[in-house]
This record gives C-alpha cells, sequence and structure tokens, in this order.
C-alpha cells in the first residue's frame, strides 16, 4: 500500500490495514553514536577553544577601553548605541556561519549527538500523531454509529408517514357518510330505546281509567263521565315533544275531549308543561334547556 492510498483512507474515513501500515512504514536507518573522540581531535578542539576565549578576552577588553565617557548626553548614548547595534546586525546578516572545528571526527561526534537529539523528538511527535489518531478513530466510530440511528430514526419516521398518507388516501367522502348514517343510526336507537322505555313506565304507572274506576267514584258520589277516545299520558307527551321539535316558533298544542283532565293538571302543576298566557286551552312543553 502506497502513502498516497493510506492517506485516501484516512480522508474517507476507512479503517487502515494494521499489518500493511507497519509493513509500509519505512524503518529509520541506524545512527552510530559515537560518545568520545580521539586524543588528537580533543587535544585540536581544545587549543581551538583556548584561542576562541583569547580573542573574545582581548575583544572585551577593547570594549572596556573604548567605553564612552558619562560626561555625554544620555539621549546621545543611547542613539551611539542604537547605531552601533543596528551596524553589528547588519554584520552578522551578511557574514557566513563559520564551524568552530574543521575536524572530521568532531563534526562527526557533534553531527551524531544533534541527529540523537532529533531522532528523539521525532520519536516523541510520531507517538503523539499515533495517539492523536487513535482518538479520532473512535470518536469517527461514534460518530458513524450516530449516524446509522439517525438514519433509522428517519426510515421509521418516513415509512410512517407514508402509511398515513395512504391511509388518509383510502378514507374517501363515501365512508365518512357511511359513518356518520351510523352513528345516525345509533342514536336513532337509542332514542327509540328511551321512548318505549318510557311508555312502559308510563302504562304502568299512569293507565288510562276504567269503567271499575269510574264505578268507584260514583259510589263516592263523584259524578264522572267516562270517554272513550282518552289518549294515554304517553301519547299527550309525545304529542307536546313532536309539536317542539317540528315547530318551534308555535309549540303549543290545543286541549280537547280526549285529554284526560287529571293528566293535563298533574302536568302543569309539576312544570312539565305550561298553559298559554291568552289562551288557557292551549299548553306547551315546558322549555328545559
Amino acid at each position: 500500500m502506497s502513502s498516497n492510498e493510506v492517506t485516501l483512507q484516512q480522508e474517507n474515513g476507512q479503517p487502515l490495514d494494521t499489518e500493511s501500515e507497519v509493513r509500509d512504514t519505512p524503518v529509520p536507518p541506524a545512527i552510530p553514536f559515537y560518545t568520545e573522540c580521539s586524543e588528537a581531535a580533543q587535544a585540536q578542539l581544545f587549543n581551538e577553544c583556548e584561542e576562541q576565549f583569547a580573542q573574545l578576552e582581548m575583544l572585551q577588553n577593547e570594549i572596556i577601553l573604548a567605553a564612552p565617557d558619562s560626561d555625554e548626553n544620555p539621549q546621545e548614548q543611547s542613539v551611539n548605541r542604537l547605531t552601533a547595534v543596528a551596524a553589528e546586525l547588519k554584520q552578522w546578516q551578511t557574514r557566513r556561519p563559520e564551524l568552530l572545528s574543521t575536524n572530521p571526527e568532531v563534526l562527526l561526534v557533534v553531527g551524531a549527538e544533534e541527529l540523537q537529539k532529533l531522532n528523539s523528538q521525532l520519536e516523541l511527535v510520531l507517538s503523539c500523531s499515533q495517539a492523536k489518531r487513535d482518538t479520532l478513530r473512535e470518536t469517527l466510530k461514534s460518530e458513524q454509529k450516530w449516524l446509522e440511528e439517525k438514519k433509522e430514526v428517519l426510515r421509521a419516521g418516513t415509512e410512517h408517514v407514508v402509511k398515513q398518507r395512504l391511509e388518509n388516501e383510502r378514507l374517501s367522502e363515501h365512508s365518512v357518510l357511511q359513518d356518520t348514517k351510523k352513528k345516525i343510526q345509533k342514536m336513532k336507537d337509542y332514542q327509540n330505546r328511551l321512548m318505549e322505555t318510557l311508555a312502559d313506565v308510563l302504562a304502568e304507572h299512569f293507565p288510562l281509567p276504567t269503567q271499575e274506576t269510574n264505578a268507584d267514584k260514583k259510589k263516592k258520589n263523584i259524578p264522572q263521565e267516562l270517554n272513550e277516545n282518552l289518549i294515554s299520558l304517553n301519547e299527550i307527551l309525545e304529542l307536546l315533544m313532536n309539536t317542539t321539535l317540528e315547530t318551534p316558533h308555535d309549540p303549543y298544542i290545543s286541549i280537547d275531549e280526549t285529554f284526560w283532565p287529571p293528566y293535563t293538571e298533574m302536568l302543569l302543576r309539576h312544570g312539565i308543561a305550561q298553559r298559554h298566557p291568552e289562551d288557557c286551552f292551549k299548553i306547551r312543553l315546558e322549555t328545559f334547556y
């Protein structure tokens, strides 16, 4: 695997082949570590150092002797010192660097030491880079896992939306109309059951007067004529309710000989019906809402 392919895999987030990575990693050449020089080289280096120190002492003495007088203005001293430093800087910039020693053995030892320092620094950089690479791999794995979870949630949400859309399309106007008709029919059936229950209760507790009841009243000297066309209390209530629903602007019904007076009086006294304010022979169902 070439270095370009390794870089491409790292950019694409693909896992690297550890074996190929180790195999393709260039092994640095072994650097010989020279710890000591020969006695001749050490003596030569010592002599050169002595010469440099002697020259340094001579320059230092010249600087001391050339020190400016204290009578000069401090501002002028600063300007002169700045000029001298600038000239020295320019001289160092134009000067070619010189080696401390021209002995190849000394240069070899110094170069080996520098290479050893550089090698240690590069190994430290390599270990830091590998640690950072491992951290990025773990981060990449967690981000890929999170991405897969979000894709799964998105897929489930999309399927749910499509399913709901199909169900809404299947619910046509005909199905809504049929559902409404079923509800209306259910309410009608419930109303019929209520009316049948009401009729049974009224028939049991409020029956129509019979010949026997009339005979008992005659024994008590209460004159009472029985009309064969009397309507039941249930029929009176149905008539009142139907009139209220069909003609709410005129909900009154006329009282005739078919209404048994005790039933009419009971409805009026218990607040179920009320008389017309101008016609006492008309009644209506009391407003309960």
